[in-house]
């Protein structure tokens, strides 16, 4: 597989194929990608094809190198460049679309607020100049610990004007993983807030923060607190405490010079989840990772500046900072940033906001997907969704039966489902079809982008059949792809980079397989296997079985530590679980997966225990079934469900 992507021959045989899905009639004219000569422009120029992207921004100093190979896997890309992230955002937008908006604002209890794209500028100047007052200076890392208010965004695009990296930290995380992340980043300044809301309650988040103050090794030199409860919440600041709104309101209608950085230059630092382990701090280059988003923004997801768009995960994570903010803002359109849960007030929330909004492009998680489909068709059926033109799935694989019901009943049947794959690593977009050029496969994530050199290998680095299961790895250097690691260049090439002979080639981790065109299906990590009767079985392949029988929505498969495999699985709220449907469920893995594959115990729950950021504890579910003791579930978006699973295995 190479990034030749799809030629002629190979298309025509796609449109053929009964499970390909073309876009609708006349999409491909109108689509920002239109012309499959991409792909072949790409193979042809190699690594300079990527001035397609940079040259969608605007350089302060124009660049003249692409890439920098010369000290791999230490890649540069538009070495000799200067920018600012966030004059590319917001300032250059000025002339010719100042008036319009950049951001609609749609808060937990009904709130509203929106920002042009000159609103936007005087925050963002406002903000920095406070910053700056505080004493932040270029290369400083602000850490921001915030929930889904457009404070969040206006502090990561104030960060960027002024030269500072931020390190944004999740909002559901702990006090714990705060003092954790402050340290790593060695950090000194801190932008939270008083607190926000869980479904009704108001939940004190400058708690949290005092108490990762007490804990982190590192003194703040200044923490600026958001109101966002105002009088729900009494909440009282320190001698080195500022309030935000005092603080931009000092310096209304400054402005702030941008300051130039090096396309080198960090602009952030992304922490990885905990669950496995400590931490890993992903850097982020400002140059290469600001291109990618914007390339990938503009031709696999089709976005357009008169476009309403909205991506539906948290800034907290990559998938929000690159096609949340960095994405939407660069190509200048109006995003939609949504602070609450989907199924708050009501299970229609999510589709009453696309039609009041007219929102045209859509971007959201498997997981939520298989939360709509459980909550049923009739909550997107009773909206007139007829202004999406397309659809985005990003996170763990889709399955086909999910794929369908995505297009079916929230893009009309006609809107192209534009599924895609990228880490926090790889910083954007790598693999996906371009919706108005390649035709879509159902549960296969598609080719890899122009540009992006993908391949699915053996244990050896050779290419495997098509059908049969490797790794996914990335055999170039890529725009988006990290600088490096906080913690050091060792533990970079140690967890992400062989030598081979060809050249160095980048693990992802995942495993997968592709198909005769060239079509990737992601099995999940490498390491999401469970060993059962002397023999390794990829969990994502039991889940997608289970996830295959009518009815069913969601599936976790882990083992028990005797050998056994136990199936935790939730249906539709119109189905009702018995003895027929757990016998279906085992029918199923015999017949996709064998008959060794048949779970142990199958126990119906009616949720699965979720992070927030939608990712579902699998190392919880284990300790369940063991027996064992569980920790703390206050970080889960969904802690209440924990104990009916662990009433439910006990009583099955």
């Amino acid at each position: 597989m190479d990034d030749a992507g799809v030629d002629g021959r190979r298309r025509d045989r796609l449109v053929a194929d009964d499970d390909a899905v073309e876009p609708p009639p006349g999409f491909g004219e109108r689509a920002v990608a239109s012309d499959a000569g991409v792909y072949d422009a790409f193979a042809a120029e190699g690594p300079a094809a990527w001035r397609r992207a940079a040259d969608l921004l605007d350089w302060e100093r124009p660049y003249e190198t692409v890439l920098d190979d010369g000290d791999p896997p230490f890649y540069e890309w538009f070495p000799d460049g200067r920018l600012n992230a966030a004059v590319n955002c917001v300032d250059r937008h000025l002339d010719e679309r100042g008036n319009q908006l950049a951001i609609r604002w749609f808060g937990k209890r009904g709130e509203r607020r929106s920002y042009t794209y000159r609103d936007l500028h005087r925050e963002v100047n406002a903000l920095a100049a406070g910053l700056r007052e505080l004493g932040v200076e270029e290369d400083d890392v602000v850490t921001l610990y915030l929930p889904m208010v457009p404070e969040l965004p206006i502090a990561m695009l104030a960060c960027a004007r002024i030269g500072a990296p931020h390190n944004v930290v999740f909002a559901g995380l702990s006090a714990e993983a705060l003092a954790t992340r402050l340290d790593a980043a060695d950090s000194s300044y801190l932008i939270t807030c008083d607190g926000y809301y869980r479904r009704e309650d108001a939940f004190n988040q400058k708690s949290k923060a005092d108490n990762a103050r007490l804990r982190a090794d590192a003194d703040l030199a200044a923490t600026v607190v958001v109101d966002r409860l105002g009088d729900a919440l009494d909440v009282s600041l320190g001698d080195d405490e500022h309030g935000y709104e005092p603080l931009v309101d000092a310096h209304d209608g400054e402005t702030v010079e941008p300051v130039a950085r090096d396309a080198t230059d960090l602009l952030f630092v992304m922490y990885t989840s905990g669950t496995t382990g400590r931490p890993k701090g992903v850097e982020h280059a400002t140059g290469g990772y600001l291109s990618h988003v914007a390339w990938t923004t503009r031709n696999v997801l089709d976005v357009r500046p008169e476009d309403t768009y909205w991506c539906a995960a948290d800034i907290g994570w990559i998938t929000g900072h690159s096609y949340g903010v960095y994405g939407p803002l660069s190509v200048g359109t109006t995003s939609v940033l949504y602070e609450g849960s989907p199924d708050y007030p009501d299970r229609d929330r999510v589709w009453d906001l696309i039609e009041r909004n007219a929102v045209s492009v859509f971007y959201t998680s498997p997981t939520a997907i298989r939360s709509f489909m459980k909550w049923g068709a009739e909550y997107p059926d009773a909206h007139d969704l007829s202004s999406v033109r397309l659809l985005g799935t990003v996170g763990e694989s889709i399955t086909p039966k999910a794929w369908r019901w995505y297009r079916e009943h929230v893009g009309g049947g006609e809107a192209p489902v534009v599924d895609t794959w990228w880490q926090t690593e790889t910083g954007a977009i790598a693999l996906a079809t371009l919706p108005g050029v390649t035709p879509m496969k159902p549960g296969k994530v598609g080719p890899p982008l122009p540009g992006i050199d993908a391949r699915v290998v053996d244990e050896d680095g050779e290419p495997v059949d098509p059908g049969e299961p490797g790794y996914l790895t990335i055999g170039s250097p890529w725009p988006g792809m990290l600088r490096g690691l906080r913690e050091g260049d060792e533990r970079y090439r140690r967890e992400y980079w062989v030598e081979a002979e060809d050249g160095w080639r980048y693990r992802t981790g995942d495993g997968a397989t592709v198909d005769e065109d060239g079509y990737v299906t992601i099995l999940g990590r490498v390491d999401d296997v469970i060993n059962v009767r002397a023999r390794r079985f990829n969990t994502a392949e039991l889940e997608s079985a289970i996830v295959g029988v009518e009815g069913v929505t969601e599936a976790a498969v882990v083992g028990d530590g005797d050998g056994d495999i136990v199936a935790y699985v939730t249906t539709r709220s119109d189905v009702e679980p018995d003895e027929a449907l757990r016998a279906a469920i085992g029918d199923e893995l015999a017949r996709s997966v064998g008959d060794l594959a048949r779970a142990d115990r199958t126990v119906f729950t009616p949720d699965l225990p979720k992070t927030r950021s939608g990712k579902i504890m699998r190392r919880l579910l284990e300790d369940i079934a063991r027996g064992e003791e569980f920790g703390d579930v206050s970080a889960l978006r969904n802690p209440e469900v924990v104990g009916e699973i662990e009433s439910s295995v006990r009583e099955g």
